[in-house]
């Protein structure tokens, strides 16, 4: 895990007069799963299209397995698996027809049957892909950014149209393949998905890493506040927003004499994280404005019926 897979330092970026990334770090470690995270026109994609040399840099360094992805050959790029937001299979290919066709691009490939299990179509591997659901075709899009054992896997957006379960599996496939050793760069805009698979996160935002570490830690230092929930008279719910959550309780134990009933504290969540960070932040905390004085008792003006 010491070892990187990727290094940049100071990458920049331009488009006539438009600065898409400005001054970039990133250090990411072997067997890494990191997440890149950041609005529309941040620069997500361009910072992926310099790792995997489709886009040459206007200043910094860029490393990934070891070299300047500019000068990466073929042997190069088949240690790096993509898997991008657009992608779709031939239609008049079967479900095994087109792994098989992927897996004649590399070396040493995974066997088909194997790729169609970890992606969950095992049972479809007949079926032609004009007849998968908008999720299975998804899936099959993960299946040639597998199939060659990669190094380095960059997933952008890859769990689009995905119900329930197959974002359960997906989660799966991901710390698998961690396991293995693979690192991985997943880009999305779906919080909840990176917070669930991701060691470590960034967030950029107008070209620039605005904030970076594990999602826990993102939470605690850029988390705005937190929101704590107690049942007061007649078992009405309240909620205050806080920058406090301490003092907060702390003011509810001494109005109710002690223990506070259904109590319950809620930190910042990666979203709200994300949106501060972003300046995507509504002025709303959102918090629900209908709470309790709890340093009077009295109801404040929303309260009232």
């Amino acid at each position: 895990m010491t070892e990187l897979a990727v290094r940049v330092t100071g990458l920049r970026k331009r488009y006539g007069d438009v600065t898409a990334v400005d001054g970039v770090d990133l250090r990411i470690r072997r067997g890494e799963v990191f997440g890149l995270l950041g609005p529309n026109g941040a620069g997500k994609s361009t910072t992926v299209g310099v790792l995997l040399g489709l886009r040459r840099r206007d200043g910094g360094d860029v490393r990934v397995l070891g070299r300047g992805p500019a000068a990466g050959n073929r042997r190069w790029r088949s240690r790096i698996g993509v898997v991008w937001q657009d992608e779709s299979a031939p239609a008049e290919l079967t479900v095994g027809e087109t792994v098989a066709h992927f897996a004649r691009s590399y070396p040493g490939p995974r066997d088909s049957r194997d790729v169609l299990a970890l992606v969950g179509l095992a049972d479809h591997a007949d079926r032609r892909t004009a007849a998968l659901s908008g999720g299975q075709r998804r899936r099959l899009d993960l299946a040639p950014g597998v199939i060659g054992r990669p190094e380095l896997l960059l997933l952008d957006e890859p769990t689009t149209g995905f119900d329930p379960a197959a974002r359960h599996r997906f989660r799966e496939l991901v710390r698998r393949l961690a396991a293995e050793g693979t690192t991985i760069v997943l880009t999305t805009h779906d919080l909840d998905e990176a917070g669930a698979v991701s060691d470590r996160i960034a967030v950029i935002a107008q070209g620039r890493v605005v904030a970076e570490g594990d999602p826990d830690e993102l939470r605690r230092r850029h988390g705005a506040g937190a929101r704590v929930h107690w049942t007061g008279p007649g078992g009405r719910r309240r909620t205050e927003w806080t920058t406090d959550p301490t003092r907060t309780v702390t003011a509810l134990s001494a109005r109710y004499g002690g223990e506070v009933p259904g109590l319950r504290i809620v930190p910042p969540t990666l979203e709200e994280v994300y949106l501060r960070l972003t300046g995507e932040a509504d002025r709303d905390t959102g918090a629900d404005s209908r709470h309790e004085d709890i340093t009077t008792g009295a109801p404040d003006a929303g309260d009232a019926p």
